[in-house]
């Protein structure tokens, strides 16, 4: 992304108030305690077992463990996953902002 690019989007979440995730398509987590795990801005399963799950995102991974893992639902740019989460990573491959 260029630097103008960058600028360019960061001033749009500055002043025109719009969320991050939507101007850097950034993935967004809602976690509800260790149990449910709702991800939008996926961009694909890269792995999937009972112990982890790895999603591709924009600018890397998102890497999910935990035990019991099970997905719920899937959708184009959406998952939701339950089980018992015990570590969430991302893995970026760039600076964003």
């Amino acid at each position: 992304m260029s630097r103008i690019s960058r600028k360019l989007r960061k001033w749009t979440t500055d002043v025109l108030d719009v969320p991050q995730d939507i101007v850097f398509d950034l993935p967004r987590l809602t976690l509800i305690g260790n149990r449910q795990l709702y991800i939008e801005n996926h961009r694909g399963v890269i792995h999937f077992s009972s112990e982890q799950l790895i999603l591709a995102v924009t600018e890397g991974k998102l890497l999910v463990a935990g035990k019991e893992l099970i997905i719920r639902a899937i959708l184009p740019e959406e998952v939701f996953i339950e089980g018992i989460i015990s570590d969430i990573q991302y893995e970026g491959k760039g600076n964003i902002g």
